[in-house]
């Protein structure tokens, strides 16, 4: 089941992956990752539904919080927390 994004989620930054597909919204969302200081929070926008996978697999493995997803008109909204 997919975790929902709390609705008052504060942005620090929001990376456009709609159209890509795996790998490339993961290797964009590392490299965004990296100019955030922690406790950052990145929006992901995508349209590659094996995100909903790689992102909280890869935040796990890497020590960032998934805090959830939001489905949008076409596409899903994904939050990441700076860890």
């Amino acid at each position: 089941m997919s975790k929902i994004a709390p609705d008052d989620v504060q942005v620090d930054n929001t990376l456009d992956a709609k159209g890509l597909s795996c790998p490339m919204p993961l290797l964009k969302t590392k490299k965004e990752m990296g100019k955030l200081s922690a406790g950052q929070v990145l929006e992901v926008l995508g349209t590659d539904p094996g995100s909903r996978n790689d992102l909280p697999g890869w935040c796990e493995k890497s020590g960032h919080e998934f805090l959830g997803e939001k489905e949008d008109d076409g596409f899903i909204r994904f939050y990441i927390k700076k860890g």
